[in-house]
């Protein structure tokens, strides 16, 4: 087989398979990361479609807020929130309603 011929039976290869063996620590780190961030990334999405959908004006302060957070655990919350939440000011309460 030519070189050509090699590396695109290797892109074949690699584009159908369904996981990626990952062996280094580097690799391992890097593409967990990028895991990571893509779940926060997805969890930003849904949470302002789930808002949006339930016709909340989102301010470009609480955009930012909700867009720039990376922790999934506080955004999986909000979005919990988000869809029994009668006002902007109950999804970032952190007292879960019960107010002193």
């Amino acid at each position: 087989m030519s070189a050509p011929d090699v590396r695109r039976l290797l892109e074949e290869i690699i584009m159908t398979s369904a996981t990626w063996p990952v062996y280094s620590p580097f690799a391992r780190e890097h593409y967990g990361r990028g895991q990571a961030e893509g779940k926060a990334e997805e969890a930003v999405r849904m949470l302002l479609l789930v808002l949006g959908a339930r016709g909340f004006d989102i301010s470009d302060d609480m955009h930012t807020r909700i867009s720039t957070c990376a922790d999934l655990a506080q955004l999986e919350s909000w979005a919990t929130r988000a869809v029994t939440a009668q006002s902007l000011e109950d999804l970032f309460d952190e007292t879960g309603g019960q107010h002193p």
